[in-house]
């Protein structure tokens, strides 16, 4: 009877031709040990498998000298089975010896104060601090780049336990908040048209964009609100998006899903704040808006040089001096405000009162 070869690839690479293991000896590239340890247990799955098929074939069928496949006798299938159970049994032992050994030789050691820190951080993966999840954040205040304060959902109380675990500072953070730059609701921006299609504002900016006069202007389709995950975010009945501060990590969802980019992250204590995004100025924009800046430039001249006219909107500088509510007194349209902490946005006295509360649409002709 034909002998059976079995002739395994001479691929260096094995049964996965063509791929790669890539290996660095840096420690902070360690991470693509994994990929090779993948890689590795992958070749030897392959051969594993071919062997293990042609053993079974092997036992159960022979081919005679005509050439054709026929069953093995019951004597030489019992003594076969033995041969195959173990040629397996070595098989599985050399492979369990190669893992054991691989695992030795590539695995990355971690500090176990990772997983220490990471359960006493609040799991929301918001990415506020500035790091790709709590992990990531974990992993920076062992190494020492990072202070537990930078965590903006975490209360005073988990920063105090994991400096003092780590035997670090708490240190010190400036609070962040997403600010809207917009105040025209659809009581007070008018539209041309009346969008139908897909709730999103991402979808409805791709249609003539989204139909507001304000080109600028928020669509409120919400797609803000659906992003936060932290429930800081809810429409008004005017369907203009409203923040609540204290719910707010500044994780920067919002920020992103703004197709119109009217959210922004400020410094919680920055109350000085311009709710308008549209660079169109006087008659051309109250046409469209009754709350946005007609670029008159009275703030500016009331903030003692904190606040320059660009692109027909007033830029508030960085100043040293702590900003006042004094720009908003003469705005005639409210568009630059005081956000108060306990009243939310105070327009100035000078600011037209909004009386209309229905839908401003034009008219069909």
């Amino acid at each position: 009877m034909p002998g059976f070869v079995l002739r395994l690839s001479g691929n260096p690479n094995g049964f996965s031709a063509g791929r790669r293991c890539i290996v660095s000896d840096s420690p902070r590239r360690s991470r693509y040990h994994g990929d090779r340890s993948r890689v590795v247990l992958g070749q030897w799955q392959g051969r594993a498998t071919l062997i293990a098929m042609v053993t079974l074939v092997r036992v159960v069928f022979r081919i005679d000298p005509t050439g054709s496949v026929r069953l093995q006798s019951k004597e030489r299938r019992g003594m076969s089975y033995l041969a195959a159970l173990l040629a397996i049994g070595l098989l599985i032992a050399t492979l369990a010896t190669v893992l054991v050994i691989a695992d030795a030789w590539l695995r990355v050691p971690q500090d176990p104060r990772v997983a220490a820190v990471e359960s006493m951080l609040p799991h929301t993966n918001c990415g506020g601090c500035g790091y790709p999840g709590c992990r990531a954040f974990a992993e920076a205040l062992v190494a020492g780049e990072t202070q537990p304060a930078r965590c903006g959902v975490g209360t005073a109380e988990d920063h105090t336990r994991i400096a003092a675990y780590l035997g670090i500072e708490v240190g010190q953070t400036v609070r962040r908040v997403a600010r809207l730059a917009c105040a025209g609701g659809d009581n007070v921006a008018r539209h041309h048209a009346h969008y139908v299609g897909t709730p999103s504002c991402s979808a409805a900016t791709l249609v003539a964009g989204g139909g507001k006069g304000c080109f600028w202007g928020c669509l409120g389709l919400g797609d803000c609100y659906r992003a936060c995950t932290f429930d800081a975010i809810r429409m008004d009945e005017h369907r203009l998006p409203v923040v609540d501060e204290d719910a707010c990590t500044a994780c920067g969802d919002c920020v992103r899903a703004c197709p119109k980019d009217l959210f922004s992250l400020q410094p919680l204590e920055s109350r000085l704040w311009v709710a308008c995004r549209s660079e169109a100025a006087g008659e051309e924009m109250l046409a469209d808006c009754q709350v946005g800046c007609t670029a008159c430039g009275r703030c500016a001249a009331d903030s003692a040089g904190t606040i320059e006219m660009r692109n027909n909107l007033p830029v508030i500088l960085p100043s040293p001096r702590p900003a006042d509510a004094a720009p908003t007194r003469r705005c005639p349209t409210g568009a630059i405000v005081w956000i108060d902490p306990r009243l939310g946005p105070v327009k100035g006295e000078a600011a037209a009162k909004v009386v209309r509360q229905s839908p401003l649409y034009d008219l069909p002709t």
